[in-house]
């Protein structure tokens, strides 16, 4: 069975992330933005569609070649193509614009867990030489390895190392000769290029902020800053040109960091019909064979979560029959007589797991906590029998003969309790909209564990307790 973490839900909403070619103006992002706008419109599944060209969703950078669109869907009852199935349809009216990089994804299942649905992970430059064009040599690599992979699809990364860029190198001597404090050089570029906040002033009962920079005619071109002056420690105005000289580089918009390393963000999705767990084998497996030495990677959003978590969920399944366990020899004063109730558990877990299969989903959160909830249920029904067939043995019965009497007083109880449970789980294993994937492996898995464990149940732990009781009786007379 495919294990999951939390499942992508249908939220009504779709990402578009838009990435123009290096060095593009944000006019070209815009144009794209509204084509896909105007594609988006067109559909009878979509509500309305809200653009912003200039930020990168993915990472929340800004820059004139980023752009997105908010997509938001109608409600569930009015459309009847899935998220996903919207995305496909998106993609296919959309791949003639070839202006720009889209990518369609959903939001997280769950709100600031990354920025995107699927999974997320940062592959990080352990190399110390700094060459982001021969890291970007890698991701690109690495990306089109994941792609190649049959459980994994859509698997793409934003970082692009060709961005156009200025290097402003500074000759530290000669700014000292000219006695120019190197602070002062970085401040007064910062000022007229980019800009400072001054001060504020009430104008007609609002607060208006005063922001200082040159004039946009002195700083249209790379070459006018060669042209500022910035003064020394004498009070003199000292051309920057004696001391600085610029050189056209390329490189990142921005470079980010992830545990102190150099870090390549890249989002994918698994490929249908594979869970989220069997992608995570998946990348770390071409991890493994195709990342060079001095790379590597870490995951990120919930992906982190979910390859941290190994085997947590066992230890909390053994750790609740545990207490189960320890609490029924306490109340039995026997560590033999709990175990028909312990032993009859298994049961509603290959029935929970089967319907899971049956029903195409995985073995996710939803699911182990149902599981949870179904070993008390199940428990539950056990104790009926154990407890009736320990009284009557109390009063000189033998334990087969306790055993029948309590399965046919308790049979009644149990199945009229157990199947108005499963009837009232019914509704979810056909839900539909909002969070209906976690509605469906809920109901799944406590409708299967529930069925298969109260009719194997009935019939298994009256057998189970003449066998333990039988033995608890034979140890009671030796002692």
């Amino acid at each position: 069975l495919p294990n999951g973490f939390i499942p992508n839900e249908d939220q009504g909403t779709i990402y578009a992330n838009i990435t123009s070619p290096s060095g593009a103006t944000l006019e070209r992002t815009e144009k794209v933005v509204d084509a896909i706008q105007e594609v988006a419109n067109n559909l009878d599944m979509v509500s309305s569609v809200s653009t912003l060209a200039g930020f990168n969703v993915l990472t929340d950078g800004t820059g004139a070649n980023f752009g997105m669109n908010l997509i938001s869907l109608k409600n569930w009852d009015q459309r009847k193509y899935t998220d996903q199935e919207i995305i496909e349809i998106l993609k296919d009216k959309t791949k003639n614009i070839k202006d720009a990089k889209i990518e369609f994804f959903t939001p997280p299942p769950v709100p600031g867990y990354g920025n995107a649905s699927g999974f997320e992970l940062r592959l990080l430059d352990k190399t110390g030489k700094g060459d982001l064009k021969a890291f970007e040599k890698v991701t690109n690599d690495f990306v089109v390895e994941l792609n190649k992979h049959e459980a994994l699809r859509n698997t793409y990364t934003s970082f692009d190392a060709s961005f156009p860029q200025y290097m402003v190198n500074i000759d530290y001597t000669k700014a000292a000769q000219k006695n120019v404090i190197v602070d002062d050089i970085l401040n007064s570029l910062q000022t007229f290029l980019g800009s400072e906040y001054a001060t504020n002033f009430i104008r007609f009962g609002q607060l208006y902020r005063v922001m200082v920079q040159a004039a946009p005619e002195f700083r249209a071109h790379p070459e006018d800053i060669l042209k500022l002056n910035v003064k020394n420690r004498n009070g003199e105005m000292v051309s920057v040109s004696s001391f600085l000289t610029i050189e056209k580089i390329y490189g990142p918009e921005q470079v980010t960091r992830y545990n102190m390393y150099p870090s390549a963000i890249i989002n994918g999705e698994p490929e249908k019909k594979f869970s989220s767990g069997q992608a995570i084998d998946a990348i770390k497996a071409t991890a493994l064979a195709k990342l060079p030495k001095g790379y590597d990677y870490d995951w990120a959003g919930s992906s982190k979560d979910q390859a941290e978590q190994g085997n947590e969920s066992i230890y909390i399944f053994l750790v609740c029959l545990l207490f189960i366990y320890l609490l029924l020899s306490a109340q039995y004063e026997s560590f033999l007589l709990p175990m028909p109730v312990i032993l009859s558990l298994p049961a509603g877990t290959v029935g929970a797991f089967m319907f899971l299969y049956f029903f195409g989903l995985e073995n996710n959160i939803y699911a182990q906590i149902a599981i949870i909830m179904l070993i008390g249920l199940l428990g539950k029904n056990a104790i009926l029998i154990v407890e009736f067939a320990t009284l009557k043995q109390s009063e000189g019965k033998t334990p087969l003969e306790a055993a029948i009497e309590a399965a046919k007083v308790r049979l009644r109880p149990i199945l009229m309790t157990s199947f108005a449970f499963i009837a009232g789980l019914i509704p979810l294993l056909f839900a539909s909209g909002a969070g209906a994937i976690g509605n469906r492996t809920i109901g799944a898995t406590a409708t299967g564990g529930m069925l298969l464990g109260t009719v194997l149940g009935v019939l298994v732990i009256p057998g189970l307790y003449v066998i333990f009781a039988t033995l608890d009786l034979k140890r009671s007379k030796k002692k």
